[in-house]
């Protein structure tokens, strides 16, 4: 078998705040932006990696998605519970400089994990986890 990670999933509950990070602090390029308002469905992606995205999209739009569901939905989101992502760069301390600078909220700063990996963690917008581990 021969299979990619193409596309992964991230909420937001602000398409500009969430757009502006990932661009603007993290670098990604922009590679759909489809709808209006909240309703937006924004790919990014690293450069130099035109098969790897991130869909940024609204939460809980889904027509079969209960009351209840979206209820907690927001929930776990308010907490920063319910996304998360995991990505990598040779750079840790440089590319934490840089976003700590743009005022993205700090979970962790860079730190050695007795699992034998050195990383650190940020919250976007959204609330959502966005840990970053360093490539040795």
């Amino acid at each position: 078998m021969d299979i990619t990670i193409h596309t992964s999933f991230l909420p937001h509950t602000d398409p500009e705040e969430s757009l502006a990070f990932y661009r603007d602090v993290l670098g990604f390029e922009v590679r759909n932006d489809v709808g209006t308002g909240t309703m937006r469905w924004i790919t990014v992606g690293p450069a130099g990696q035109p098969g790897t995205n991130i869909l940024l999209a609204p939460p809980a739009v889904d027509p079969g998605i209960t009351d209840d569901e979206r209820r907690a939905i927001a929930e776990m989101m308010a907490k920063g519970t319910y996304g998360w992502i995991l990505l990598a760069t040779p750079d840790l301390d440089g590319t934490f400089e840089k976003i700590q600078a743009s005022d993205a909220e700090v979970v962790q700063e860079p730190t050695e994990q007795p699992y034998g990996m050195r990383d650190c963690a940020f919250r976007d917008p959204a609330g959502n986890l966005v840990r970053i581990q360093e490539l040795r």
